[in-house]
């Protein structure tokens, strides 16, 4: 293990380098059922203050990088309306969006972020957790360990994500208002489960849980699988997230219509690796 992860994670807390101490076992247990259960688990002070400082302080150095838009989307992240589809079919609901990226390709060598995302103990951690191996980083040079911003009055709709799992870190949390909502396991490979998706989206919240994270904070998240989406940002300060992802399938990357309208631009990967999911599900 590589010393500067000592100043990044309280290893003394959390040891995720040694995932057969009792200690690391016993968490894994939590997430895994509550992953099972949820398909989210928190980890709380997972990343150490000072570390906070310096992913802040290199995040706030670069917000004239940050990617911001205000483009409707419905929950598979299209902008693009399909009138073949009934009027009330949820891809034909687009909501109002707000929100920006700092992409991962804007990231400097050194970068605290960046570093936490490539090591090998993040990586057998979440894979113990979510109790699925292998898992892959993801290839997409735009999404995979992107910082998500949202400024006041910013707000990001009910959607699905394009890669299978998340770690979200909390970096900077709003005055008020932010808060994580999700629908736990709501679709799975090869059923949509579009009834379900669309009451969602109607304003049924039966099945819908909040998660108020605090920074440091991990969440380990399904979000291929679960709706999810974060309420309006009030008052004066941003919310910052990082958003570390990881996938089942080391090839695949974002779609050049989802790169352009989340991270603003289309790289020659996401031309060349744009193929039909295997999991039959809509992006």
């Amino acid at each position: 293990m590589d010393d500067r992860l000592k100043t990044i994670v309280d290893l003394e807390k959390y040891p995720i380098h040694d995932l057969n101490c009792p200690v690391i076992q016993k968490l894994i247990q939590k997430c895994k059922l509550e992953l099972e259960l949820f398909s989210c688990s928190t980890i709380p002070n997972f990343i150490l203050p000072k570390s906070l400082e310096r992913m802040n302080s290199e995040l706030e150095k670069q917000l004239d990088e940050v990617y911001m838009s205000k483009e409707n989307i419905n929950a598979y992240l299209y902008a693009k309306d399909d009138p073949s589809l009934p009027p009330d079919h949820p891809k034909r609901n687009f909501m109002k969006r707000y929100n920006g990226y700092l992409n991962s390709d804007c990231f400097s060598k050194n970068s605290e972020m960046k570093y936490l995302y490539e090591t090998d103990e993040l990586l057998n951690f979440a894979s113990a957790c979510l109790d699925i191996s292998p898992i892959y980083r993801w290839a997409d040079p735009l999404a995979c360990h992107a910082y998500n911003i949202m400024e006041p009055n910013g707000i990001l709709p009910w959607h699905f994500d394009s890669c299978e799992f998340t770690l979200s870190i909390m970096i900077q949390k709003p005055e008020k208002g932010g808060i994580f909502e999700y629908c736990p396991n709501i679709r799975k490979p090869g059923h949509e489960n579009f009834n379900e998706v669309k009451k969602v989206l109607n304003g049924d919240r039966k099945n819908v849980r909040q998660l108020k994270l605090e920074p440091g904070d991990l969440q380990i998240f399904k979000g291929r699988f679960t709706l999810h989406r974060v309420t309006m940002v009030e008052g004066l300060k941003s919310r910052y997230m990082c958003i570390p992802a990881y996938v089942l399938d080391p090839w695949r990357v974002n779609t050049p219509e989802h790169s352009k309208a989340i991270y603003g631009k289309i790289l020659p990967i996401h031309i060349e690796r744009n193929q039909e999911r295997s999991d039959g599900l809509a992006d």
